[in-house]
């Protein structure tokens, strides 16, 4: 089933729980002049993603698809979503734009951005943060919303399981076993660690977002900064390793 829940103001959780993943994929919708769309979901869960955009926007209205790095649940319908919206054009790393996106989705070149770059969708501005190998793809980035200190954090505090849509309580350890058990399955290590990992990680964590809305599991509203740091934490615990 897909849910709706509005995370702060006009920014929505659109949420597909899987459970034969034993996992929750997230699409964030910002209802602004140019409405955003961060994540597209893969192809199979674009008529749910389209069905429950339909309950707030047009989705022939929908400016900006964006996302962290090049994967199908990141991007997946995005040639999807511009074939319902004429002038929808994703919103990416630079580096995703010249690599892969404007081959992948040609219609609507990508709107490539670099570290620090910033761009408004009417009463939202939005942040862009180059962050390579974090969570994984030399292409990632991350966008932070300075209107309302909402983090879209791709799978920085990825959380398995069907669990509520939006919490204040510590998710750490439930983090720290969703690496483990992701670690004792066949997608072992879908997460690098390397020597720039931490300092990345601070980086983020120094933006001190009010919520971090991460794509897989609970919306974490609270001490973002604190919240960022413990994952690093957990992250060079489980991934570090002797690497």
């Amino acid at each position: 089933m897909t849910t709706i829940t509005e995370i702060a103001p006009d920014t929505f959780r659109i949420n597909t729980f899987i459970s034969e993943a034993n996992l929750g994929f997230s699409q964030f919708l910002i209802r602004d002049e140019e409405p955003l769309l961060f994540h597209t979901g893969m192809r199979a869960l674009f008529p749910a993603v389209r069905e429950a955009v339909a309950k707030l926007i047009d989705p022939a209205t929908l400016r900006w698809a964006a996302f962290s790095h090049f994967e199908a649940d990141e991007c997946g319908s995005l040639n999807e979503w511009q074939g319902i919206a004429p002038q929808a054009a994703a919103v990416c790393s630079m580096v995703a734009k010249m690599v892969s996106v404007d081959d992948f989705a040609s219609k609507n070149p990508a709107k490539g951005m670099v570290d620090g770059e910033e761009f408004s969708t009417g009463n939202h501005t939005f942040r862009f943060l180059a962050t390579p190998h974090v969570p994984h793809n030399w292409e990632a980035g991350l966008l932070f919303d300075t209107t309302t200190g909402v983090l879209f954090s791709s799978d920085i505090l990825h959380q398995n399981g069907d669990v509520a849509a939006i919490t204040s309580e510590s998710v750490t350890d439930r983090v720290r076993q969703s690496m483990l058990e992701m670690q004792a399955s066949p997608l072992a290590d879908y997460l690098p660690y390397t020597p720039k990992t931490d300092a990345t990680l601070k980086r983020v964590a120094a933006l001190k977002p009010s919520t971090v809305a991460s794509m897989h599991g609970s919306i974490y509203t609270g001490d973002g900064e604190k919240a960022i740091l413990e994952y690093a934490d957990v992250l060079r615990e489980v991934f570090g390793g002797n690497g």
